[in-house]
């Protein structure tokens, strides 16, 4: 299955997310509970096999409608007790069985590697550490950063693709909170049209190369806030192109930037 074929742009899946909160906000009054009720939308989005979600024509009218129902789901509780930790977790339960699924059973299928499993992405990150271990010289991952950033800013597909290793392999980390895809993209020309699609311009947004976990990286940015940051591993042979992109997308890893005066 092509995965990269089912990327979506930065500014809708933050446009995307906003939505969700704003519709969640309207029904339950509370900034906590609307954060809980888009978390189990898109934990029923990631419970869904790969067949049903690209059935699915317009994901964000769907994601709408579930949150909406979860929402009337934890207005109906009996015994809601005013205590937002309490209902929250009465409504996980009674989210689960609605959509035909226990949250056990989905932590479960998370964990033995069904749809929407993390097992990937942790296999990923210890393949980013693995390239960076082998790491090439900092004035060469310097350069290949600026120049996947330019390629990236000039919606350059060849060039970018150029750069990258022919088993290239690329990682969207959304933690279960935004419509990131959910598996590993692989192949040069796959990785490039993926993050193309994710970085594609829009107003108010700008991708800069700084410092991400002692390396240069790339840091993305929509009206003044990162909303994505990019950490590249070199292949450790002589030519040295990218072998491995990991995105971080998760709001909740994104925190610290955003919260930094130095961001």
């Amino acid at each position: 299955m092509d995965f990269a074929g089912e990327a979506v742009s930065l500014a809708e899946l933050l446009d995307e997310r906003r939505h969700l909160l704003d519709v969640a906000y309207r029904m339950v009054g509370s900034d906590g509970e609307a954060e809980g009720v888009v978390v189990e939308t898109y934990r029923r989005w990631y419970a869904l096999s790969d067949t049903a979600r690209a059935q699915i024509a317009t994901p964000r009218s769907w994601l709408a409608a579930t949150a909406g129902g979860i929402c009337r789901a934890r207005q109906d509780l009996p015994g809601r007790s005013g205590n937002p930790a309490q209902d929250t977790e009465r409504a996980d339960f009674a989210g689960g069985n609605a959509f035909g699924t226990a949250p056990a059973a989905v932590a479960d299928a998370v964990g033995k590697g069904r749809p929407g499993s993390l097992a990937p992405a942790a296999r990923a990150c210890r393949w980013l550490r693995s390239w960076r271990a082998r790491t090439a010289s900092p004035v060469r991952h310097d350069a290949l950063v600026t120049a996947v950033r330019e390629a990236c800013a000039a919606e350059d597909a060849g060039l970018l693709a150029s750069l990258l290793a022919a088993d290239a392999t690329a990682v969207f980390d959304g933690g279960g909170k935004v419509r990131a895809l959910v598996r590993p993209v692989h192949g040069s020309e796959q990785v490039a049209r993926s993050l193309l699609v994710l970085l594609a311009r829009r107003p108010r947004t700008t991708l800069r190369a700084q410092p991400v976990s002692g390396r240069t990286g790339l840091v993305v940015r929509c009206d003044h806030q990162v909303a994505a940051v990019i950490s590249l591993g070199l292949t450790g042979d002589r030519v040295g192109r990218v072998g491995q992109v990991w995105v971080v997308l998760n709001p909740d890893k994104l925190r610290p930037w955003n919260e930094s005066p130095a961001s």
